[in-house]
């Protein structure tokens, strides 16, 4: 092998990103998850403002449900209870986005490059299911009942969160 071989190939091996672990891509991909959750708040809170629509009681009756489902009770009594069950109900959209993000880190570490618009539709995609699916489940709420007006109002935020997650997603990469 000649000497301009040699340091071409080398010189290819450095420039060439090495995957990142998939621990690496989990970790990236729930940073990710992390910065669209807080998308998604924003746009939620915001359309809160400009509609002048109060909060959702779904992420509260969804923590009620899984106490009751899994025989875990929530300590406390009344006042102190609501306020515990009003903090879980916004960590579960919280961990929704976040596990959303680092499954899709975790495709990333695979070596899969799908382009913007396909990983946007994904993030989005998986949070709603990640977010509306336990819903279904747990009987508190049916999408397939639910108006125009409500769908948007599901979409549009998680849509900030899809663009946010994927974008910071290739950026970290």
């Amino acid at each position: 092998m000649t000497t301009a071989t040699l340091i071409k190939e080398s010189a290819t091996h450095l420039l060439r990103p090495r995957r990142p672990s998939l621990r690496e891509g989990m970790l990236r991909g729930a940073v990710a998850g992390a910065a669209g959750t807080t998308a998604l708040n924003a746009v939620t809170y915001l359309d809160m403002v400009v509609r002048g629509r109060g909060a959702s009681s779904t992420p509260e009756q969804s923590v009620e449900k899984l106490s009751d489902t899994a025989r875990v009770p929530i300590p406390g009594d009344g006042e102190k209870h609501q306020n515990r069950v009003s903090g879980l109900g916004p960590m579960l959209g919280i961990a929704a986005g976040v596990s959303t993000g680092a499954a899709l880190g975790a495709v990333r570490a695979t070596g899969a490059r799908p382009p913007l618009a396909v990983e946007s539709a994904a993030a989005g995609l998986g949070a709603m299911v990640a977010g509306s699916g336990p819903l279904a489940a747990l009987g508190i709420s049916d999408p397939r009942a639910w108006s125009v007006t409500d769908w948007v109002a599901d979409v549009v935020p998680h849509a900030a969160y899809a663009l946010v997650t994927a974008w910071t997603l290739d950026r970290l990469s």
